[in-house]
């Protein structure tokens, strides 16, 4: 579903991204996982062509993003952001209403279709009672939801989440992972920045783990993010442990019981 391959990027001739190659396929959540400032949200604003790469090439299908024009590759890759705080009041309806722009034609605004699409990614993401408020006044956590919400509305094949978990509390957290997880299974591929080794565990098909030197490891998270990758990443400070028939990640020389 998504192929990228041999990819470059940098910020005044400062290389952020190299020779990045992998694949998610569909119907997979794949995670980008690493410490800070080793390009994960780069790598996801260049695959959305939001950043205009060096070289190398990002694939939908086959299909070369190179060349195409902004809607219509909104119309295979949705991008939630980290953060977005918009200049205008909108109400969180409208916000969400949004995703539909790249399926708009003629003049004369939404359809009831694109209604539809939106009032059913409000009701799945659970933003129902926020939604004749104003987005700018919303918390954090809130527009993460709603933004994703909007993403959702967007009906695209792809979805590139840039830590949507960041600013959630634990139950919202685990509600989105599992949303997520739901709409892998309905076909969507998804690629998510994270720094939760224990979400990428327990959700995830796959991880993508970059360090200073690029990609080093891309599989399954049981293999990926084995203890020997975890140290080389994070100096040691955290063990791979089986708990019940499930592996979680905790803090080096802390018994867990």
């Amino acid at each position: 579903m998504l192929k990228v391959e041999d990819l470059h990027f940098g910020y005044s001739g400062f290389k952020v991204l190299e020779d990045i190659s992998f694949e998610v396929e569909k119907g997979k959540l794949c995670a980008l996982f690493g410490p800070n400032g080793t390009g994960k949200t780069t790598l996801l604003k260049c695959i959305a062509r939001l950043l205009n790469y060096e070289r190398g090439n990002v694939l939908v299908e086959n299909e070369d993003l190179n060349g195409m024009k902004a809607t219509e590759i909104a119309k295979l890759i949705a991008y939630v952001p980290q953060e977005h705080k918009p200049p205008f009041p909108y109400l969180v309806k409208e916000v969400v209403l949004m995703g539909r722009t790249p399926h708009l034609g003629g003049t004369f605004g939404p359809s009831e279709s694109d209604t539809r699409a939106a009032i059913e990614a409000i009701e799945m993401i659970g933003v129902a009672d926020i939604a004749d408020r104003p987005y700018t006044a919303l918390s954090g956590g809130q527009r993460q939801l709603v933004l994703l919400a909007r993403a959702l509305a967007q009906g695209t094949k792809i979805l590139l989440l840039d830590e949507p978990t960041s600013n959630l509390d634990f139950q919202n957290q685990i509600k989105i992972w599992r949303i997520i997880k739901e709409l892998t299974r309905n076909g969507v591929t998804a690629l998510t920045c994270t720094h939760d080794p224990n979400h990428v565990m327990w959700f995830c098909d796959k991880v993508i783990v970059l360090g200073s030197s690029g990609i080093v490891a891309n599989g399954s998270p049981a293999k990926a993010l084995a203890g020997g990758t975890l140290n080389e990443i994070y100096d040691g400070i955290c063990d791979v442990k089986s708990f019940g028939g499930m592996q979680m990640v905790v803090p080096a020389g802390i018994e867990v019981k």
